[in-house]
């Protein structure tokens, strides 16, 4: 596969093939860095299960990216290997994983997962083993306040909730809203949180919570119940299976004002679950495919090339991003010894991403750029970018 031909990736890859120059015909030293054998990292993924859209999305993100950094000469001199396992979508899979990566395949670094609570449960395993993690998209702030060890390169749900809340303000033109969110999924819990706390903070009326739990199908009573105090918008801070039947009912129930949610709702199967009821619906995520950077443009054509045409979303960019930004610290640590991964992970600055330059914060979360998709004609389209 020919390499995109991104300038700044191409400065990263010819960084690594440089060293791998280098490092020829050394051998192997005592923290790991030179050049024995492949430089093993785990990778878990919800790839079955009820959020299998996300994880599969974001593994071929990751394995895109890994296979480009081999193509090119590898780290350090090494290929990597990306050792993946499903965790199946499940509560306390992800813990279970993590520790078989630590214990018996002794990986280098870890990266997952997408969903926030699955994060949450494999975070403290590599903070008390010392092993890098990195999550490309869980936006709970608890996720990296586990410990320094553990790293996103996604934006977090404070600035998200903030930026929806404007949204629904300014674009929506929204002054009483409902909120119907996940009591079961942190993610869901924290973003209704945080938008909730922004939304009133700027004038806005919260009208009616409403609740329910992860793998719900019927949400008719919730609905009818946000139907009689007549919002001018509702706030679903879920995931896309139910976000798609919300939506769906909600329509049935004549409810026509604007609905929206987080990057949660990003999978192409919410379309399939909600088709046309889309249409007046919206959704912040951390990139669009349509971007003009070159970057964007160059990740979508080598995605499509090696996925049967498929069009990259957000949690393909950040997993092909998270897996670049640990091959980069790598790099710069000369070393696949965890605590000099750790310390190259936190310098991170200014990194060239598909979702936008990433520079990781003392609290090791990413600020950056969202953006803001509705469904229109049964397709995805960009509204507006909203900087931090």
């Amino acid at each position: 596969m020919k390499l995109p031909a991104s300038p700044d990736r191409r400065v990263f890859l010819a960084g690594i093939a440089l060293a791998t120059a280098l490092l020829a015909g050394c051998k192997p030293s005592g923290d790991g860095s030179g050049g024995a054998g492949p430089i093993k990292v785990g990778e878990f993924a919800s790839i079955t299960g009820s959020e299998a859209a996300f994880g599969n999305s974001s593994h071929n993100g990751t394995a895109l990216a890994i296979e480009e950094i081999n193509k090119a000469g590898g780290v350090l001199g090494r290929p990597i290997e990306l050792i993946t396992e499903d965790n199946q979508s499940k509560q306390g899979e992800s813990v279970t994983i993590v520790k078989k990566f630590i214990s018996r395949d002794q990986v280098s670094a870890v990266l997952g997962e997408v969903a926030s609570g699955r994060s949450l449960e494999a975070a403290p395993v590599c903070q008390e083993a010392k092993i890098p993690m990195v999550s490309p998209s869980s936006t709970n702030p608890k996720v990296t306040e586990t410990g320094d060890y553990v790293f996103r390169v996604c934006f977090i749900d404070p600035f998200q909730g903030g930026l929806l809340a404007d949204f629904a303000k300014r674009t929506l033109k929204a002054r009483k809203v409902a909120i119907l969110s996940d009591v079961s999924a942190p993610y869901s819990v924290g973003l209704a949180e945080f938008f909730e706390k922004a939304f009133r903070a700027g004038g806005g009326e919260v009208v009616i919570e409403q609740r329910y739990a992860s793998k719900d199908k019927d949400f008719r009573a919730q609905l009818t119940a946000i139907k009689a105090v007549s919002p001018d918008a509702i706030f679903v801070p879920g995931y896309y299976t139910e976000a798609g039947l919300v939506v769906t009912q909600a329509r049935q129930l004549g409810i026509t004002v604007p609905i929206f949610g987080g990057d949660g709702w990003e999978a192409p199967e919410l379309i399939q679950i909600a088709g046309s009821a889309l249409e007046n619906t919206y959704y912040s995520t951390h990139y669009s495919p349509e971007a003009a950077d070159p970057k964007v443009q160059a990740f979508v054509k080598a995605y499509q090339a090696k996925y049967g045409g498929q069009t990259p979303d957000a949690m393909a960019a950040l997993g092909y991003d998270s897996a670049l930004v640990l091959a980069d610290a790598i790099q710069r640590a000369g070393s696949t010894e965890p605590a000099k991964v750790r310390d190259a992970l936190a310098a991170t600055k200014d990194f060239p991403c598909v979702t936008g330059k990433t520079t990781l914060d003392a609290q090791r979360n990413a600020t950056k750029s969202a953006v803001i998709i509705t469904v229109k004609d049964g397709k995805f389209k960009y509204v507006e970018t909203i900087n931090p």
